[in-house]
């Protein structure tokens, strides 16, 4: 049998060998492991062989994106946000999530994911709208091609696949990215949500960011696969490994999935091996299930110091492009700044909108209690 590759492998077939009903794989699953090593582009002769322009893009959108968790965190510590899951240390993710996406694809974030949507092109103010606590998501998921921000664990998986599934069957060019980490694929939503990837060849990609640890609860008390993507070939889907703070890394392996769903050779599961520098949120004390040695470890490996030192040693980044990068992170935390100081206007009755297309009795009666309970509070008030 030839060589495969990933890209090789579009459907399901016969392994040679077994018999007519017997029971055996119905396909090689060769093809559908990941290298045993995470891919990397830093540090390797393929950084030679990427376009100058995409890695520069990605060093500034790392660092724009380093602002933007920097300047959130601090909101959060001003009571301007009621929480945030800072994905400091995972920004290499973030952007090269967003940067593959085509205008027609959608985006399908976890809690810890507000910088891929800010990076698609939602403004920081509804991006965060959710984590100030205003409204369930304060931007418009079918004009941003985006799904609003989930906080229970992993449920957006099974809607990226639906989503993906009807879109090629309507004709529409659709890849869908669903966005995890490590901790969402214990839940059954995960499992279910690639099985029917599979079977029904869906053009979804799924990015499990393992930053090691599900709030308190480090991977290896998770699962016992050699790797989170070696879940995959169970569910007869191609599983990649890559390094997460390798942004070129990323991005390549991402754009190779997202080529493989786009021709209909089905949905792929990638794991990025990455780290979360800060708590789980502003709520956690990080220090309790893990050393600081650890996280000093990690900072050595941070991806925008990566960026730095190899893109340096190349000779393709210059003190202007680190000053204009530098530059442009400030702005945009000034911007937040400006935005975020003015109390947002609230319509509690906005909580009843968009729930349903018919609103249920239920609905209706709790709408009218609160109704009635505003009126009182403002009889109050005069």
């Amino acid at each position: 049998m030839p060589e495969m590759t990933v890209l090789d492998h579009r459907h399901p077939t016969a392994v040679p060998g077994w018999l007519p009903g017997a029971t055996g794989p119905r396909s090689d699953p060769a093809p559908l492991l990941p290298d045993t090593a995470p891919v990397r582009v830093l540090g390797t002769p393929a950084l030679e062989r990427t376009d100058p322009d995409l890695l520069r893009e990605l060093y500034r959108r790392l660092v724009v994106g380093r602002r933007y968790n920097q300047q959130a965190t601090t909101l959060t510590k001003q009571g301007r946000l009621a929480v945030y899951p800072a994905s400091t240390g995972q920004e290499a993710c973030q952007v090269a999530a967003a940067m593959v996406l085509a205008e027609q694809d959608w985006l399908f974030p976890s809690y810890r994911d507000t910088l891929a949507v800010v990076a698609r092109g939602v403004d920081p103010l509804e991006a965060l709208t959710l984590l100030r606590g205003s409204a369930h998501t304060g931007y418009d998921p079918k004009a941003t091609r985006t799904a609003p921000l989930c906080t229970p664990l992993a449920t957006q998986a099974p809607h990226a696949v639906g989503l993906a599934h009807a879109a090629r069957l309507a004709g529409d060019p659709v890849v869908a990215l669903a966005m995890l980490g490590d901790g969402g694929t214990s839940e059954g939503d995960f499992h279910e949500a690639l099985n029917f990837a599979a079977v029904l060849n869906a053009p979804v990609v799924f990015l499990v960011q393992n930053n090691g640890y599900a709030i308190s609860v480090p991977l290896t008390q998770q699962s016992a696969a050699p790797t989170l993507a070696h879940k995959a070939v169970g569910y007869g889907m191609a599983g990649r490994l890559v390094d997460g703070n390798d942004a070129p890394a990323v991005h390549a392996v991402l754009a190779e999935a997202f080529e493989r769903a786009r021709s209909g050779g089905g949905p792929t599961l990638v794991e990025a091996l990455t780290y979360r520098v800060e708590a789980h949120t502003n709520a956690d004390d990080a220090t309790r299930y893990r050393e600081d040695e650890e996280v000093t470890a990690w900072r050595e490996h941070d991806p925008i110091l990566l960026m730095e030192r190899h893109l340096g040693a190349a000779g393709l980044l210059d003190e202007k492009l680190v000053r204009d990068c530098a530059d442009e992170a400030e702005t945009l935390a000034a911007r937040m700044r400006a935005e975020f100081h003015a109390d947002a206007e609230l319509d509690p009755m906005s909580l009843f909108a968009h729930v349903y297309a018919e609103p249920t009795p239920q609905l209706r009666e709790q709408a009218d209690q609160l109704t009635a309970e505003l009126a009182a509070e403002a009889e109050v008030h005069h």
